[in-house]
């Protein structure tokens, strides 16, 4: 392998590095404050990934914008359930004439409030019933219709960077379609996926057990795109890669539009 290459597979410490470096001294100063933090991981792991966010976020999203201006923009409609939600920053790609109520989808309540200014923001909120923000997992689907009041599924489910990290991706996938997509439906993605070049994805998974611990369960390896088309029953199914993109890349990129039939 020539140097350039070797350096490109090494390149994400640079990234682990800044991530410790603005998120781990706060969480300690937290525990400091709150020693009762040690015995809730989970809670840990939030604090720990919205200082994380905070600053990778707006860069990451700035870096994507054609993709989800892409995927989002035109296709988005009715009720929207954003798998994932961060601080909102899909929000900026909808379109609010097409757009009836927008569902955030944010396991971290940290991250709630960044959510809500974004959403006030673009005319989104509770007290006019156009936005609901839900602090399960993509995976509690049961919860989410319960949220929505009961048996109302949503037009469109968008995942941008999050079917990365959710528990059981498959499970996941398919209950989100199957329990919460209406039929006709869209889901629509743009995620990182496995490379399907072997000494890329042997790479990826000697990355993801680091790279998930750091990044809130994120992993590299993971063929979502792959594990979306199996879910079945789609009348469309699109898939294309980003503009550009080296396939060589550890994170290597595909966004998706997949129609429910109806």
């Amino acid at each position: 392998m020539s140097l350039p290459r070797l350096l490109q597979r090494f390149s994400l410490l640079v990234d682990l590095s800044y991530a410790f470096k603005v998120a781990f001294l706060p969480t300690i100063k937290r525990i400091f404050h709150e020693p009762s933090l040690l015995l809730h991981p989970r809670t840990l792991s939030y604090i720990f990934m919205s200082h994380v966010w905070s600053f990778f976020g707006p860069c990451i999203d700035e870096n994507s914008a054609a993709e989800k201006a892409k995927i989002i923009t035109p296709y988005a409609q009715g009720v929207v359930l954003d798998v994932g939600a961060g601080h909102g920053h899909n929000i900026k790609y909808l379109d609010r004439a097409r757009v009836t109520k927008y569902v955030a989808l944010e396991p971290n309540v940290l991250m709630h409030p960044n959510i809500r200014r974004t959403a006030y923001a673009a005319g989104l909120n509770e007290a006019d019933g156009n936005l609901v923000v839900l602090a399960c997992g993509a995976e509690d689907t049961a919860s989410i219709m319960t949220s929505l009041g009961g048996y109302q599924p949503v037009d469109t489910v968008v995942s941008t960077l999050t079917l990365c990290s959710v528990p059981e991706p498959q499970r996941t996938i398919k209950s989100l379609v199957s329990d919460v997509l209406k039929p006709g439906g869209e889901l629509l993605f743009f995620e990182h996926v496995q490379n399907s070049r072997p000494h890329i994805a042997r790479w990826q998974r000697f990355w993801s057990p680091l790279w998930s611990r750091t990044f809130g369960g994120c992993r590299l390896d993971r063929p979502t795109h792959v594990w979306v088309q199996e879910v079945g029953g789609w009348e469309k199914e699109e898939v294309w890669a980003s503009d550009g993109e080296s396939e060589e890349h550890l994170f290597l990129h595909r966004s998706g539009r997949f129609v429910k039939s109806a």
